[in-house]
């Protein structure tokens, strides 16, 4: 699949809309950083919590859940509503 989005896109987010299976999501990364990624399905944690399983469009590019687990969904900040500049473009 071909990414989304790009570097430099801007994006307009929702930080008190639940994600769903689909929604283009920011999360925090177990190793600190900060993506944008697909939320693919609720999965738990290896201790248990609820969390994601996050993937990127574009496979070949990026780290994703394939590489680092499953996310906490507390580590799930924002859910992407659209992309502003450069055209806007809902997700």
């Amino acid at each position: 699949m071909r990414p989304g989005l790009v570097p430099g896109d801007r994006l307009l987010v929702s930080y008190r809309r639940t994600p769903a299976e689909g929604d283009v999501v920011v999360a925090r990364l177990p190793d600190g950083t900060v993506a944008v990624k697909r939320a693919a399905e609720r999965r738990t944690t290896r201790t248990g919590e609820a969390g994601w399983w996050l993937l990127s469009d574009d496979p070949e590019v990026g780290v994703d859940s394939r590489h680092r687990g499953v996310v906490p969904a507390t580590d799930v900040l924002a859910v992407v509503l659209l992309r502003v500049w450069p055209r806007p473009r809902a997700m």
